[in-house]
């Protein structure tokens, strides 16, 4: 269920999330545009945000103490927290463009939400933590949710048909162009 006591793992986690965020909302770039964002993903991930925070730092079982078995699951979380570092890094450092803060970090998709929301789980899953699990689990469904519907948004509007051929800029049809390149490796001795 939990040891109650301050939990500075959990502490070091929200200065890690707050410092780039308080940055980014500063910098509220002009392409961010919450008005489309569902109500109901919204009210998951505040009640996500709220109990993340208190499970996190109410509970000292995320305190590493010495070697465990269980240190495996601390270590990935704090692996996957240096990531969304990297995340922000990366995005302060870039032009600081939609498709910059969507794009994936080493394959990982929506890093800026999805990051953030597996250190939790697998730090909850060390301590275990039922209570912080179960947090994550709500932030996860509207954060990702929400940062999911943004992406959706940006999408580029795709060809109706993009297996269809171009044409070529010569007048010439491309099986055309083909059959003749076909051709002339053949007659070349």
């Amino acid at each position: 269920m939990g040891t109650f006591g301050l939990s500075y793992v959990g502490l070091a986690y929200l200065v890690a999330l707050w410092v780039p965020n308080v940055i980014w909302a500063r910098q509220h770039p002009a392409w961010h545009d919450p008005s489309g964002e569902k109500r109901v993903l919204l009210v998951f991930e505040r009640i996500g945000q709220m109990l993340c925070t208190a499970a996190i730092l109410i509970f000292r079982d995320t305190n590493p103490h010495g070697l465990e078995p269980w240190l495996g699951w601390f270590a990935a979380s704090v692996l996957l927290m240096i990531l969304y570092l990297l995340f922000w890094v990366r995005y302060f450092t870039g032009p600081r463009t939609k498709d910059d803060f969507y794009r994936p970090l080493l394959g990982v998709p929506l890093p800026g939400a999805t990051l953030p929301v597996a250190a939790f789980l697998l730090l909850g899953i060390f301590g275990k933590l039922i209570w912080l699990i179960a947090a994550a689990v709500i932030l996860g469904i509207g954060h990702i949710g929400i940062h999911l519907g943004h992406l959706r948004q940006t999408a580029l509007p795709r060809p109706a048909n993009p297996t269809a051929e171009q044409p070529p800029t010569d007048g010439r049809s491309a099986r055309a162009k083909r059959a003749r390149t076909t051709k002339l490796r053949i007659d070349e001795p």
